[in-house]
C-alpha cells in the first residue's frame, strides 16, 4: 500500500474512534487523537531522514556554507512549527489568534531568509556584465 494511503487510513479510523468516542469518553477521545496523531508522524520519519540526505548532497556538491545550510533547515523548522501551532488554535476555536501565528511566522521566515535573498542578489549582480 501507498505510503499516502496508509497515512489517510490511519487519519480516518482515528477520527471516527474520536467522532465515536467523544460522547462517551471525552478524555479517551483526545487520547486516541493524540495517539493517531504519534503514529502518523512516526510514518513520516523515513521520509524526513531521506530529506535531509538530499539537502546534504545539495550543499556538498555545490560546496555552499554551512550556515546556508542550517538557515534552511530552521526556515522549514520554523515554517512546519507555526502551521502546526495554528492548526492547534484554529482547532480550538481561536482561529482569529491562528491567523496571527501564521502572519508572525510568515514575518519571522521572512526576516530569517533575508542573508539568503542577500547571497542570490549579489551572485545575480556579479553575473551581470558592467
Amino acid at each position: 500500500m501507498d505510503p499516502i494511503y496508509r497515512i489517510i487510513a490511519v487519519a480516518l479510523v482515528t477520527c471516527l474512534a474520536t467522532i465515536i468516542l467523544k460522547p462517551v469518553r471525552s478524555d479517551f477521545a483526545i487520547m486516541v487523537s493524540v495517539v493517531g496523531g504519534i503514529i502518523i508522524l512516526f510514518m513520516l520519519v523515513r521520509y524526513v531522514s531521506g530529506i535531509f540526505d538530499v539537502f546534504m548532497q545539495i550543499f556538498s556538491t555545490t560546496n555552499l556554507s554551512s550556515s546556508l545550510y542550517k538557515l534552511v533547515f530552521k526556515i522549514i523548522a520554523v515554517g512546519y512549527l507555526i502551521e502546526f501551532s495554528a492548526s492547534i488554535c484554529s482547532d480550538t476555536g481561536n482561529a482569529s489568534l491562528g491567523d496571527k501565528v501564521l502572519l508572525g511566522g510568515k514575518i519571522i521566515i521572512l526576516v530569517m531568509a533575508l542573508p539568503i535573498i542577500t547571497n542570490i542578489l549579489n551572485i545575480v549582480t556579479e553575473l551581470l556584465p558592467k
